[in-house]
């Protein structure tokens, strides 16, 4: 095999569960290769460098084998090979987001009526001094 779609190969590789998720990711700017945005029917040839990004994360592999088959884990693997950089990235990058975890300030619901009130109050009494 010389030549596969990307969306073919990105679905064999599991970056993605189904080839229309991949589509859309391709369709969104999210997948890359050699540095250029690309449609969906672009032919992966060995040795093309891909960046592809899923959610926090960014990806940069290099294509090692082809495939329109998708097959188990650990064969899927084989498919490619992250960059040393890649990794280094996105370990840091997962450091500092678990790292920021205790600081996220957001709240895990809307405040109730009595936090509500309490809010206005506070408000008005910071007015009132002002």
């Amino acid at each position: 095999m010389e030549k596969v779609r990307i969306d073919k190969w990105l679905w064999a590789a599991r970056f993605f569960k189904t080839r229309s998720l991949a589509k859309q990711a391709i369709d969104g700017g999210k997948v890359h290769v050699q540095g250029h945005r690309v449609k969906p029917s672009k032919d992966l040839e060995l040795g093309m460098t891909l960046s592809i990004r899923q959610g926090w994360d960014e990806k940069v592999v290099e294509v090692t084998a082809l495939s329109d088959q998708r097959r188990g884990a650990p064969e899927a693997a084989q498919l490619y090979r992250e960059t040393e950089a890649s990794i280094a990235a996105r370990e840091l990058k997962a450091a500092q987001r678990k790292a920021m975890g205790s600081a996220d300030l957001r709240t895990a619901s809307k405040p109730t009526t009595k936090q509500r009130r309490q809010i206005h109050r506070f408000k008005r009494i910071t007015l009132e001094d002002d």
